[in-house]
């Protein structure tokens, strides 16, 4: 939806009595903006940088990725507005009453780095903070000497088993012939396999012994 309201505001052609001439050189068309007019030149300075970015929160949402280096991420992000706002400056040189600008990229280009600095570090760092807390109370409800380890589930013997030395300093064991792990929470890397999705089995599953049959 944003790309086409973004098609829409930027590909749409204007009826012009003139057009300024395609700029290749960069903040010339800035340094004119200002020129005519303070107003003028800090409306349209705001709106090439919030033209495409939303982008620099949307990308990162697409990608789905909690676990990643900051650069990284700023890195394809700012890539990925460099790659369509140049489309859409290209695409414009057939569009009537449009101009390209170089001025416009780089606005473009600023504004998804931007919004991506201010909100995909925080908004990633309190997800994965959630998700610890939430790992470690699951886990530790599983584990022996917790709620369900001293009360709940036993195995055939009727006894639970469980044990220490997992990895990243946490606990590992079995209850049930389901294996459980905890996560410190302290630990500066989250380890999802590491952490059981939802309860354990409601109990052993029973067996039939095979009887042979005579010919």
């Amino acid at each position: 939806m944003h790309l086409l309201i973004v098609g829409w505001l930027t590909l749409r052609p204007v009826d012009a009595p003139w057009v300024t001439a395609v700029n290749l050189r960069p903040f010339a068309g800035i340094r004119a903006d200002f020129a005519v007019g303070t107003a003028h030149g800090v409306r349209s300075l705001a709106e090439g940088l919030a033209l495409l970015a939303p982008l620099g929160v949307l990308l990162p949402v697409v990608s789905g990725r909690l676990w990643v280096s900051v650069w990284a991420s700023l890195s394809r992000t700012t890539g990925a507005a460099v790659l369509i706002s140049l489309a859409i400056e290209l695409l414009q040189t057939g569009v009537p009453g449009r101009v390209p600008d170089v001025d416009s990229l780089i606005l473009h280009t600023l504004g998804v780095a931007a919004a991506h600095v201010v909100v995909v570090p925080y908004g990633r760092a309190r997800l994965r903070r959630g998700l610890r807390a939430s790992a470690a109370a699951r886990a530790a409800a599983a584990a022996p000497g917790g709620p369900e380890g001293a009360h709940g589930p036993r195995d055939g013997s009727g006894a639970a088993s469980g044990g220490r030395g997992g990895p990243r300093g946490g606990r590992t064991g079995r209850v049930n012939g389901y294996a459980y792990g905890v996560v410190d929470p302290r630990a500066d890397v989250y380890d999802p396999d590491a952490v059981p999705e939802g309860d354990g089995p409601e109990g052993v599953t029973p067996t039939i012994p095979r009887v042979g049959l005579a010919p």
